[in-house]
């Protein structure tokens, strides 16, 4: 793929260190504000990005680009994907995908309109350790209870207390725990679980925003607890108990480092297949292949599962 990437924060920054890895994605530009225009050349010049641009339109009009990878703050996800779809090209569009449920409606119904890519980036659904654990999931027999947790100590929060807002702080900008951290966790439920049948959010509210939150989800024959904060740090696991053995996920959900399996106490095997040390590595090599193949199946299939947490997320926010 041709790709433009529109963002210049830490998943940007983070995302370029594993472009030496991924050869078949050509950097054709990227964009963001003037205020980041000395950040993006210096990026440019160390990964080999053709154009840097402070306009988004200018930047869609002019780069060669086939895909936009939108890595912008939460609020601005919707604005900047339709535009893009708008103008012919694929979308890879950072967790979570839009602010509301209607928001990810009218981009679906664009880029299926427009037979374009659209998919959401969110790392743990492309990792080898997520398809190895969906497959030994029937052994563990009749799941009865789930607890996802993804708790990080924000290096943003101690100027929070301060009132130094960052948008990932900010309820106007689709801030919070949820939208940060939960999403993770959501994901892996619905990828796992599909659509639960009831939805409650119980959140720990500072300064208008959720700092931290309990996510409650009813999924009738069994419950499920997802767990995220950014006010508290602590060692994370995940665990998916059923009546014959259990599952222990071994670490944050958006890494998905390894997990055991379990009979009650006893541990019984220790799994790790992931085969990159970096989380995004996996979701853009398929991105890449999606778009070389124009796999529409695969983007409808991925949109209905996005469609699904999408619903959890405005569930839990109302």
């Amino acid at each position: 793929m041709k790709l433009l990437i529109a963002g210049s924060g830490k998943i940007v920054q983070d995302w370029l260190t594993i472009t030496p890895d991924l050869p078949q994605i050509e950097l054709s530009g990227i964009t963001a504000t003037k205020h980041s225009l000395e950040r993006m050349q210096e990026m440019a010049k160390k990964y080999g990005i053709k154009k840097v641009f402070t306009d988004y339109d200018q930047a869609l009009a002019e780069c060669d680009a086939d895909t936009v990878y939108v890595a912008v703050i939460n609020s601005l996800h919707y604005s900047f994907a339709k535009k893009a779809l708008e103008a012919g090209k694929n979308v890879i569009c950072e967790k979570p995908f839009t602010v509301s449920f209607d928001e990810f409606e009218e981009l679906k119904n664009l880029a299926l309109e427009k037979d374009l890519v659209l998919i959401e980036a969110i790392t743990n659904l492309y990792l080898p350790n997520y398809k190895l654990l969906q497959e030994k999931l029937p052994e563990l027999g009749k799941i009865r209870i789930v607890s996802m947790n993804y708790s990080q100590y924000s290096s943003r929060y101690d100027k929070f207390k301060e009132g130094i807002i960052a948008p990932v702080f900010d309820p106007k900008k689709a801030g919070g725990a949820l939208m940060d951290l939960n999403v993770y966790n959501i994901h892996l439920l619905v990828g796992l679980f599909g659509m639960p049948k009831k939805v409650q959010y119980l959140a720990n509210m500072q300064r208008g925003v959720d700092t931290s939150g309990i996510l409650l989800l009813d999924y009738g024959d069994f419950k499920a607890v997802s767990i995220a904060a950014k006010d508290v740090g602590a060692p994370v696991t995940s665990t998916i108990e059923g009546e014959n053995e259990s599952i222990v996920i071994d670490g944050p959900t958006n890494t998905f480092p390894a997990f055991d399996t379990y009979h009650n106490s006893e541990k019984l095997e220790h799994f790790n297949v992931n085969d990159h040390d970096h989380r995004m590595f996996d979701e853009f090599v398929e991105f890449d292949r999606i778009i070389k193949d124009h796999d529409m199946e695969k983007i409808k299939a991925a949109l209905k599962h996005s469609e699904q947490v999408m619903k959890v997320i405005d569930l839990a926010r109302k």
